[in-house]
């Protein structure tokens, strides 16, 4: 036990904690001291939220709820309080081992739960706290919500009747199968095109509607009645393949968590603390899935600007933001409002713009980096006109000294690059295009992960359309079409159906090259 008296332990332990996070600005420490309870963090553009999340997953794991608390921990002796106050006047480094003589209920890193939205981000994030908090980085669980619930539908997606190595099907899947889907119910393109109807199945999905709800709810709606009978046909599909598409995920898992306590019970409480990254981008799923992982411990922190909510096309809805406070009581809000990204003179600008928002909490970025240069603003006829308005102060530039390397052009969609692109060509300026088309998305790359997707799950069948006849074999879309209608009155699937081909006078022309494949 230490000799010093308790008031004066909880002052220097604070005084270790904050000089450990010194470099925040003020708003910043709240928010990484905060760690109790609900936790809305209304975060401004390059207002430094990356490092808010690391910072106060750091505070959790290194000393829990020691800022806040008026405990002693009774391992605490008076070599470590001369070690800290060495720390204070910057004498010698704190280990660990007196850094844990500090802490108050430390939080294991396995129960931090930190979910983002791109796998970049998820990246990002477990690299810098891998380098704050050295290998214990690698045992949160930082990743993305799709990324999340697949790994828990890997383990219990047999209580929902899949196997756990189901299929994840992209884009270009989801629309070869609603192709197969509409041309069944002898719907033409034209009528209905398989991307509308995926839309508007994804907008379902997205706020929990199931097939059974949307035709209840579709009425005398000609439209809507053939996009419920299309969006039931498409999920027996799915089924039938032992597969689910990226909002499957999602929707799966919250029913998993409401179709069976158990398992809810398990992960709520798992994770002692949860933190969700652009919470204004959260659909209705995602909300309920939220709501269902913090219904244990309630120490649920997320970060989102309510003025850079973008994707309400997709689903995204700025209640979740809105309504934060009422949805979970004694919620605090803390609002990040000094940006390092930008000059006074662009934030002015964008809070004049801001300002006339509809449906927003308010907040007004400021920075210390100075007034900066005007903002320019050029109006032009077309986009061959803008593109050569862009090359022409390119082109200045470099006659004054610049280099080409100098210049960065930005824009909001990939159709914008053309003209820029034939422009640049034209005035001999050297340029790449960044971005483009991903890896992932590359025909022969989904080609690959279509032949590996049918090993590990001979059930899929729209990946096995996809790869059956690449490269060519002479095989053609009636043969597996026959093969699909025999499957589906013996009741075997496709693939097997294929490995007895010689048995089915239909497909007896093609035998021998369906047992090659």
């Amino acid at each position: 036990m230490i000799a010093m008296p308790k008031e004066q332990f909880l002052a220097l332990r604070r005084q270790v904690i904050e000089k450990d996070f010194s470099r925040m600005n003020d708003m910043q420490k709240q928010a990484v001291f905060c760690t109790e309870g609900p936790l809305l963090i209304l975060a401004g553009a390059g207002s430094g939220k990356t490092t808010v999340v690391v910072n106060r997953i750091a505070q959790i794991l290194r000393y829990g709820k020691a800022w806040d608390s008026s405990f002693v921990p009774e391992e605490v002796t008076d070599a470590d309080v001369a070690a800290c106050e060495a720390y204070l006047r910057g004498e010698a480094e704190l280990d660990d081992e007196v850094r844990s003589h500090l802490s108050v209920s430390a939080c294991p890193p396995w129960r931090v739960m930190a979910i983002t939205f791109t796998n970049k981000a998820a990246g990002e994030l477990k690299d810098r706290l891998c380098n704050m908090l050295g290998e214990a980085g690698n045992d949160i669980w930082a990743s993305t919500f799709h990324s999340s619930c697949a790994r828990i539908l890997r383990r219990h997606g047999e209580r929902l009747g899949y196997s756990r190595h189901f299929t994840i099907y992209d884009s270009d899947d989801t629309k070869r199968l609603m192709k197969s889907v509409l041309k069944e119910m002898a719907v033409s393109e034209k009528i209905m095109a398989p991307r509308t109807a995926l839309n508007e199945i994804s907008h379902a999905k997205d706020s929990l509607v199931s097939p059974e709800e949307y035709a209840r709810r579709s009425g005398g709606d000609f439209r809507l009645q053939m996009i419920a009978k299309a969006y039931i046909e498409y999920q027996k599909h799915l089924k039938a393949n032992d597969a689910m598409d990226f909002d499957d995920l999602i929707v799966n898992t919250v029913k998993l968590f409401a179709e069976c306590p158990d398992v809810l019970e398990e992960y709520a409480d798992k994770f002692r603390y949860l933190m969700v990254d652009e919470y204004q981008d959260t659909n209705h799923a995602q909300y309920v899935l939220i709501k269902q992982l913090a219904s244990k411990h309630g120490n649920l922190c997320v970060v989102g600007d309510d003025d850079q909510s973008i994707y309400k096309f997709r689903g995204a809805t700025i209640e979740n933001i809105m309504n934060f406070e009422e949805t979970f009581p004694n919620a605090q809000v803390i609002r990040l409002e000094q940006n390092y990204r930008s000059t006074q003179n662009i934030l002015d600008a964008a809070n004049a713009v801001i300002s006339n928002n509809m449906g927003r909490k308010g907040k007004t970025l400021w920075t210390s980096n100075g007034a900066g240069a005007k903002l320019h603003l050029i109006s032009v006829e077309n986009e061959q006109e803008e593109a050569q308005k862009v090359a022409d102060k390119i082109l200045e530039g470099v006659a004054k000294g610049r280099r080409f390397s100098d210049y960065a052009v930005l824009y909001r969609m990939n159709s914008q690059s053309l003209a820029l692109e034939r422009t640049f060509a034209k005035s001999g300026i050297p340029h790449r295009i960044i971005g483009g088309t991903r890896f992932y998305e590359r025909r022969e790359i989904r080609d690959m992960l279509a032949y590996l997707s049918v090993i590990n799950n001979p059930e899929d069948e729209i990946r096995l359309r996809r790869i059956i006849n690449v490269p060519k074999r002479g095989i053609g879309d009636r043969s597996v079409d026959n093969a699909a209608q025999i499957g589906a009155q013996i009741g075997e699937s496709v693939y097997s159906v294929l490995c007895h081909a010689w048995d089915f006078p239909a497909l007896s022309r093609s035998s021998a090259k369906l047992l090659d494949f």
